[in-house]
């Protein structure tokens, strides 16, 4: 029987799906995650279906080459051949030793009770996440899938510094509605303490409920998914069937509910405080250059 989803299909319905992404986001694999969610079959045929489609779309210009993003294949530093200007290198250097005069600044968590890190089930959707934490000031990590025991360890030795000033380490998780979507996190947390750091981990999404609430659509649980026989949900739904504004919101509250504001207006005080020494040490230091 031949796919109601053809090449025509997807395209079309990619062209609304990236319009809600800002470019160079969304990843292919993200964007096929889009189009299950509103009932695309759920395979490798049609993932493949939509790489083909979006390289077609792309040299016809329905799509822009910057739409996507990809992660596996990004390039590491960059060959410098412009030319450089010494007088834009002397107004260069005037603004630097400007900014470092003007922008002294405590870490927004030193004080705090708590140290959160992000972590997301899937690479693709950093993107989307990146743009919060960065605001926030705290670290997002994707685990693709089930993290390694090199990436826990990580988070292992972030942790344990974090307890070392007092914090409680806190990861806000964020993954699919499926078997080992929703298992992931007890590994991770097995893991963890396993290694000898205990940290509180809170699943803000994707959850029963809020599939329920945002009536989002399952797909078919996954046959190659071993831990489907004991799983008692119906259905799976991907993190991607979220709008990302929605996500962005998800992951923005679930960092204030850790964040004291009034320890904050400490901390600025505090700052304010100990910027009058900085500057002075630092306008004394240029003068006897």
């Amino acid at each position: 029987m031949k796919s109601k989803f053809t090449r025509e299909w997807i395209i079309d319905n990619s062209v609304d799906i990236i319009q809600e992404y800002e470019a160079g986001v969304l990843t292919l694999r993200g964007l096929h995650y889009r189009l299950v969610s509103i009932g695309m079959t759920n395979d490798v045929a049609h993932y493949k279906k939509v790489v083909t489609a979006m390289a077609k779309a792309r040299w016809n210009g329905i799509v822009e080459f910057e739409a996507f993003s990809d992660h596996d294949r990004a390039m590491i530093g960059e060959t410098l051949n412009e030319g450089v200007s010494l007088e834009d290198a002397i107004h260069t250097a005037k603004e630097q030793v400007e900014a470092w005069m003007t922008t002294y600044k405590k870490n927004l968590w030193e004080n705090q009770r708590y140290y959160p890190e992000v972590f997301i089930e899937k690479r693709a959707l950093q993107g989307v996440f990146k743009p919060i934490c960065e605001k926030r000031k705290i670290a997002l990590g994707a685990c693709k899938g089930y993290p390694s025991l090199t990436f826990l360890n990580d988070a292992y030795q972030r942790f344990c510094e974090a307890e070392s000033y007092g914090q409680i380490p806190v990861i806000l998780y964020f993954g699919d509605y499926d078997p080992s979507g929703e298992d992931i996190p007890r590994s991770i947390i097995e893991n963890l303490n396993r290694m000898g750091v205990d940290v509180n981990l809170e699943r803000v999404s994707l959850n029963k409920e809020q599939v329920l609430e945002w009536e989002l659509p399952p797909a078919p649980t996954k046959v190659s998914d071993t831990r489907s026989a004991k799983w008692g949900g119906f259905g799976q739904v991907e993190l991607d069937a979220i709008m990302p504004d929605q996500l962005q919101v998800l992951c923005d509250n679930a960092i204030s509910d850790y964040f004291n504001e009034d320890l904050h207006r400490d901390l600025i005080e505090i700052q304010n405080q100990e910027k009058i020494t900085y500057q002075a040490e630092l306008k004394e230091f240029v003068n006897n250059l």
